[in-house]
């Protein structure tokens, strides 16, 4: 038996395909997004947003490497024009070869 108080919340990341975005949710709210353009095989990361509400929680960090497994699972590769994805990209260089300008010469 799970004491709902002490119950870990729930995060997930849906790729919402109509409005060009990932969006993160945690528990069933909407906690923000990263936005993104996709062109030929490439999908351009270029805005990210967490809502206040929700700063703190590793949300981003959990959005940023959904929607990146994502990408690359549907094998595209990715530029981030987005401060916070380029950002989150410099500290996981696994995600290297995947990557306009680092693995991946324009």
């Amino acid at each position: 038996m799970t004491d709902s108080a002490t119950a870990e919340p729930q995060r997930r990341v849906v790729r919402n395909v109509e409005q060009n975005r990932y969006d993160v949710f945690l528990d069933d709210e909407l906690a923000g997004f990263a936005e993104y353009i996709e062109r030929d095989n490439d999908t351009d990361f270029i805005h990210t947003e967490i809502d206040d509400a929700f700063g703190g929680k590793g949300l981003g960090g959990v959005l940023a490497r959904q929607a990146v497994e994502d990408v690359i699972a549907r094998g595209r590769t990715i530029t981030a024009h987005c401060p916070f994805i380029r950002g989150w990209l410099d500290k996981h260089p696994e995600y290297d070869a995947h990557v306009v300008g680092k693995g991946i010469t324009p």
